[in-house]
């Protein structure tokens, strides 16, 4: 009997060891939206050493919070700007979808990716007004 694919999180509809997975065990994403992507999929799966290994070192925190109730359900990509394979930053609007404590929602955030060392790496949210959030 075949095992069945499981598809990746992150939503282009391909099987997560061909998508997603190969940036989890350190094979860099080549554009900002992909690292995106790769970053979602980590929540998703409760990846939290990926996430913030994937922030920029100066706007990294120490250490995030995981909420147990909360569970990423899907992922929209609004507008990706830049972050191709020879720029030098990128920004990617994007809704997530979550189920918190049983309830639907979803955040929408535009993210500003940077390359750090020749790879992306995730700066943080830029707010309303165009600055980017304290974090």
């Amino acid at each position: 009997m075949a095992q069945k694919t499981k598809l990746c999180p992150c939503g282009r509809g391909l099987p997560y060891e061909e998508c997603c997975e190969p940036a989890h065990h350190g094979q860099p994403p080549a554009t900002a939206e992909a690292l995106m992507r790769s970053r979602y999929s980590a929540f998703a799966l409760d990846d939290d050493a990926y996430v913030l290994s994937s922030w920029h070192p100066k706007t990294r925190p120490e250490r995030i919070e995981p909420d147990s109730k909360l569970r990423w359900t899907g992922l929209d990509i609004i507008e990706s700007t830049g972050g191709g394979m020879f720029d030098d930053e990128g920004v990617v609007e994007f809704r997530a979808h979550y189920k918190d404590h049983g309830k639907n929602g979803d955040m929408v955030e535009r993210s500003r990716f940077v390359r750090n060392d020749g790879q992306w790496a995730y700066w943080g949210p830029i707010l309303t007004d165009g600055s980017l959030a304290n974090i």
